[in-house]
């Protein structure tokens, strides 16, 4: 019993550490996208984009729980997968397709990494709340976008913007998760133990 527990504290771990390099490998390929879209539409470094997180997510705490943490992670990153799927296609029908190149080759290339990412977050959720992970309701995202050319745009950008975000907030969550995971699984052990022990 100890054995198997140990083992899923350990899948957790490696998962986590997984999870965090494919995060940090992410953030990487999102520089690259932000200045590879920045070239290709002239935007210089004064550019500005409206503030505030296209993203909804509950806002972060201390006092959440690692299972809270990870919903909160997870539903932030499908709903930039959401976005940054209409951002593409949004840029395809408007803007056309046109030849591919390093632009469209690196932003494939974020989408592919989000996905992954995505799938790992679900393992770490499923491994520590063992149920199925939660689909976040997408009601109030700006999955349009804006009509007016320039406008649109922007609103590529911000999106490109908003993953680079949450990339990085992925990064710090999975790098404090191995040792809240064991923390927790000792927890549950003690009261199991305890509760062993009374009967």
């Amino acid at each position: 019993m100890a054995d198997r527990r140990t083992r899923g504290s350990d899948l957790s771990r490696t998962t986590a550490a997984r999870a965090s390099a494919i995060a940090e490998q992410l953030h990487h390929e999102c520089s690259i996208l932000l200045e590879l879209y920045r070239k290709k539409e002239s935007f210089t470094a004064d550019v500005t984009v409206a503030d505030g997180r296209l993203v909804s997510v509950p806002p972060p705490s201390s006092q959440l729980d690692t299972r809270d943490k990870l919903w909160r992670l997870h539903s932030a990153l499908l709903q930039c997968r959401s976005l940054l799927e209409r951002a593409i296609a949004k840029e395809e029908e408007e803007l056309g397709g046109g030849k591919k190149g390093d632009y469209e080759t690196q932003r494939k290339m974020v989408k592919d990494r989000l996905s992954l990412l995505l799938i790992n977050t679900g393992e770490l959720l499923k491994a520590v709340d063992g149920t199925a992970v939660l689909t976040p309701n997408l009601e109030g995202l700006e999955l349009d976008g804006p009509t007016i050319l320039f406008e649109l745009k922007l609103w590529v950008y911000r999106i490109f913007r908003e993953v680079d975000y949450w990339t990085k907030t992925a990064i710090t969550t999975l790098q404090g998760l191995p040792s809240v995971i064991a923390k927790e699984r000792v927890r549950t052990t003690r009261v199991r133990s305890t509760r062993s022990a009374r009967r």
